[in-house]
């Protein structure tokens, strides 16, 4: 891996952490009432059947709680999703920055799962795996 500064890191914060779940409701439930996390609208996406909450604690950084009857029990495919922790997403402060890191990834041989686009329920992001092929969303 090629070391290249990035231009302006001090916007960079952990923005959420995502799970897949087969019960959104009582996921939703278990995070409120033990974890005192408040929780936004539910989002739904009928072309795909997805369905999520993003719930808020007191830091900056949320939780997504996702749930898709595509999604698998299995963990054999890491292209695929599958119930559990799902991604890790950084906030980088604008469009730009996502193209721009997104680039510098795929310069430097990682694998692009999406490129930058507006996202149904209102982000710009990209997608791309790290080196042991966890998912990373780098969003504005």
């Amino acid at each position: 891996m090629k070391e290249k500064a990035i231009i302006n890191t001090s916007i960079m914060k952990i923005e959420h952490i995502a799970i897949w779940t087969r019960d959104l409701e009582g996921m939703r439930n278990f995070y409120t009432h033990y974890f005192n996390a408040s929780s936004g609208s539910a989002y739904y996406n009928h072309s795909k059947e997805f369905r999520s909450y993003f719930l808020s604690f007191e830091g900056d950084c949320r939780l997504e709680l996702m749930e898709m009857p595509t999604v698998t029990n299995s963990k054999n495919d890491y292209r695929k999703h599958f119930i559990g922790i799902a991604h890790i997403a950084f906030k980088v402060g604008s469009r730009e920055r996502v193209d721009q890191i997104t680039t510098m990834l795929q310069e430097d041989g990682f694998e692009i799962i999406s490129p930058g686009r507006m996202t149904g329920d209102g982000y710009y992001e990209s997608a791309v795996f790290d080196p042991e092929k966890n998912r990373i969303e780098i969003v504005a």
